[in-house]
């Protein structure tokens, strides 16, 4: 049974079902605290070189992955020497470290290293990709096999055990902290107030929000947090792939096209909203839990869906895709959308940041 959490997670209000869940967040709250109070006795191990981690304060769908692939790509034309560290989240393999990539071929699949390493490994060429529970030994496998002196940590707020010289946090616009509570009653993974830890603030998918939503958030984190840089970012579909048929579109040609559509991501009504946004006549939407792993028999009834819809395409994000590819099956019609992260305004103010850090770590 498939269950609404990112509909829970946006009640507010008392119910019979929060209620049940209530507990299991004052339990949750308590490990927190007591973790991040054994933590703040332990000193942080540290790589050699400059570290900055890209997270958030609640459980996905804030756009870490393309935001670590966007500050990737500008490090290495830059001229440092970049890599991405994962957790590797829901991977199987059991290897303490796992080079994902070399910066040149994939070397895992996304069943071995989760789906956003192999992501982050196809989008940004040159790049070593390595996942590991322990952010510290990737690190070393990246600089003692590839010099790597730059390292960007996908999803590491909460990672305190490794030091870090820049902390990002991403917020979404539509519902930064969801109902405000924790896991599982709502999104939170710590409470709001731990975002003092954080050095810089960007609320992503702006798009069409609300304003006074925007300004809300603003406010917020200039009265609780006054003094952070904070910018803002969208989401922009950058190209729509059908690799069965080995074609590639501008996603402005989806307009007015009749598509069914699917994700497994933490917030599916996003990727809704992107495909209505570009003027896809959306003819049906399916959703799965973040990181469902597809089979064969699924895409073939969602393409069946299609058909008896008489859609023109089946649409997913390049997220699913990734897990949908290690299938090895070619299915025509079946599409999915590549979305880039693109700041508003402030692009070079946040660069100039990440190089005054970059450079007095590095010249040490």
């Amino acid at each position: 049974m498939l269950i609404d959490w990112p509909r829970i997670h946006e009640t507010r209000g008392i119910s019979l079902g929060a209620m049940s869940l209530a507990p299991f967040s004052f339990a949750y709250g308590l490990g927190v605290r007591v973790n991040m109070a054994i933590r703040s006795k332990i000193r942080s191990k540290a790589l050699p070189g400059f570290v900055v981690s890209i997270g958030n304060i609640t459980a996905g769908g804030t756009g870490k992955t393309p935001a670590a692939c966007m500050l990737a790509e500008w490090a290495k034309r830059q001229g440092y020497k970049v890599a991405v560290l994962l957790r590797g989240y829901g991977r199987e393999s059991k290897e303490k470290v796992l080079e994902v990539s070399d910066g040149n071929a994939i070397n895992a699949s996304p069943r071995e290293a989760g789906d956003e390493a192999v992501l982050i490994a196809k989008r940004v060429e040159g790049v070593p990709v390595v996942v590991s529970k322990n952010r510290y030994l990737a690190g070393l496998w990246a600089h003692n096999r590839y010099g790597a002196n730059f390292f960007i940590l996908d999803d590491a707020f909460q990672h305190v055990a490794l030091e870090r010289h820049m902390d990002v946090v991403l917020l979404d616009a539509s519902s930064p902290f969801g109902n405000g509570h924790l896991l599982p009653w709502g999104p939170l993974r710590e409470p709001i107030a731990h975002l003092k830890r954080a050095d810089v603030f960007i609320i992503t998918r702006i798009g069409n929000r609300r304003s006074d939503s925007k300004s809300e958030t603003r406010e917020l984190l200039a009265r609780e947090f006054p003094g952070k840089p904070l910018f803002e970012s969208e989401h922009v579909p950058k190209k729509a792939f059908f690799p069965a048929e080995k074609k590639e579109y501008d996603p402005k040609l989806l307009n007015g096209k009749r598509a069914f559509a699917f994700a497994g991501i933490a917030r599916p009504e996003a990727f809704k909203e992107t495909l209505l946004q570009l003027g896809v006549q959306i003819a049906g939407f399916r959703s799965f839990n973040d990181h469902h792993a597809f089979s064969r028999r699924e895409i073939e009834e969602l393409l069946s869906a299609k058909d008896k819809k008489r859609a023109d395409f089946l649409l997913t994000t390049e997220k699913d895709w990734v897990r949908i590819e290690s299938l090895g099956a070619r299915f025509h019609g079946l599409g999915y959308l590549a979305i880039a992260f693109r700041f508003l305004s402030g692009f070079d103010e946040f660069t100039s940041l990440i190089k005054g850090k970059a450079g007095a770590q590095l010249s040490v």
